[in-house]
């Protein structure tokens, strides 16, 4: 039996299909990933990727800036404030925020700038193109 798989965001569900895993990263437990017949879990999302690998094949990669993930009874419900599908991610403007954000901290502006750089780098290793 697959994971049913719904990542959510505010605005729309960006991917609903079935899994046969979930591979995520949660604030301060690191990376987890989640197979059919896992126990129930609840866990705030950091601000990285989304891995779900598919029942049909293949894989399905989003970048996630927060959220939460839940697990009960072969089913996954990622939410997330902002999420984006590696398909539809923006490399080069992902590539000028990154070059934002690493100005900014160089010029000491530490507090929002490491949020974009996180941000930045979640998009960039969502659409396979970290340097």
């Amino acid at each position: 039996m697959p994971l049913a798989v719904e990542l959510v965001s505010p605005e729309r569900t960006l991917f609903s299909g079935d899994a046969t895993m979930v591979r995520a990263r949660t604030v301060g437990g690191g990376d987890i990933a989640f197979l059919t017949g896992h126990t129930p879990f609840v866990g705030a999302l950091a601000v990285s990727t989304i891995e779900i690998t598919l029942a049909s094949g293949g894989s399905e990669i989003a970048a996630v800036h927060g959220g939460f993930i839940e697990v009960s009874h072969d089913h996954v419900k990622i939410l997330s404030d902002l999420a984006e599908l590696a398909s539809t991610i923006d490399v080069e403007r992902a590539r000028r925020a990154e070059e934002r954000a690493q100005a900014a901290i160089a010029r000491g502006d530490d507090a929002e700038a490491q949020g974009a750089l996180a941000r930045a780098t979640a998009r960039l290793g969502a659409a396979g193109q970290l340097s």
